[in-house]
């Protein structure tokens, strides 16, 4: 009896011990930095991180290093201290010991690295922070203080996988990615609101990741008379967006390719009927302001983990093909030559 006594006086003493020790580690969280600085879609995830952290850490300076270009969804972010940009495209390890010097003096006394290479390992490995957290598959990780390992294919999503890297001084607990729209932005939107509408964005990075023309074709010809059709898209998908209007008998489409900033086209998608996306950025500014929307999965799929999250969510693909999925991030042409997961898609 006093044994049992003893043991369970010892584990209580070592449970005390242990949330005494945290709370005092979670105490000297105060200044936070989040990295991400791989494409777009990855910036975006990124900010259900920033929603947990403040969640946690309502009082905490928390910052976010995208690289340039993604920077403007987080303008006017109310979470967020800072914005760090790496240019990446020129001067790129100029910039990136430049960034390093502006990170150590920023003294962090917590990082995030959302990023599984060697540049961003090497900015969080020597940010001088108290804690560093990135996954295993960082080549730096040996200087992170925790380190899980980064697993795709098993239908985890990649948000949480993201929360991984916090589960040691928070809990397991995901958080919806969110962006932040302006005023103004949902002011500049409200002239393409006057009625019924839907939004197409049918360009991706990755010709293997976009549905074919054929079938925005298809499904602009499906959509009703009184509905009015925005393509969305970066300037350089002007050329695909006017050839979809130009091809198709609806007679109420008007592209806004390169019109709109990102975060005007989220305020966009929010209100629409349904959102029409490849597996790509668009999916996620959708999930970003809940906005309803239909995912086209064409070479890759579902378990990956960056399916929409949206409370409307409908995802679409052609099952037991034997080539799918041909690749994590899809290709410039259909390896096989014949691209059946996009011909044979139903829109």
């Amino acid at each position: 009896m006093k044994l049992c006594f003893y043991v369970v006086k010892c584990f209580f003493a070592l449970f005390c011990k242990h949330n005494l020790y945290l709370g005092l580690k979670l105490a000297q969280y105060k200044n936070i930095l989040v990295i991400q600085t791989a494409f777009i879609g990855d910036a975006i995830l990124a900010s259900s991180l920033l929603e947990k952290l403040h969640a946690y850490f309502p009082n905490a300076q928390i910052s976010i290093l995208v690289r340039k270009g993604n920077e403007s969804i987080y303008s006017n972010h109310p979470f967020l201290k800072e914005v760090l940009v790496w240019e990446k495209r020129e001067n790129k390890i100029k910039n990136l010991f430049a960034l390093l010097s502006k990170i150590r003096k920023n003294k962090y006394d917590c990082v995030i690295n959302c990023h599984r290479f060697a540049s961003s390992g090497f900015l969080a490995g020597f940010s001088k922070a108290r804690h560093i957290a990135g996954y295993k598959q960082n080549p730096f990780s040996f200087l992170f203080n925790y380190a899980p390992k980064h697993s795709i294919g098993n239908g985890t999503h990649e948000t949480e996988r993201y929360n991984q890297l916090t589960e040691d001084f928070t809990d397991s607990k995901v958080f919806k990615p969110k962006l932040y729209p302006s005023t103004s932005d949902f002011e500049f939107v409200k002239q393409f609101q006057n009625g019924n509408y839907v939004c197409l964005a049918p360009a991706s990075v990755w010709f293997t990741k976009q549905l074919p023309f054929e079938k925005w074709i298809e499904l602009c010809n499906k959509i009703s008379a009184d509905t009015t059709v925005y393509l969305l898209g970066a300037a350089s998908d002007t050329a695909l967006c006017e050839k979809i209007k130009q091809h198709s008998s609806h007679k109420n489409i008007i592209s806004l390719a390169g019109k709109l900033s990102l975060l005007q086209s989220c305020a966009l998608m929010k209100n629409a009927q349904m959102n029409y996306v490849n597996d790509s950025a668009p999916l996620h500014l959708a999930s970003s302001v809940n906005a309803p929307v239909t995912a086209f999965f064409v070479s890759t799929v579902p378990a990956f983990g960056f399916t929409p999250l949206s409370d409307v969510s409908i995802i679409k693909e052609v099952k037991n093909l034997s080539c799918r999925p041909c690749g994590l991030h899809g290709y410039k042409a259909c390896p096989k030559g014949h691209f059946k997961c996009g011909y044979l898609m139903e829109v």
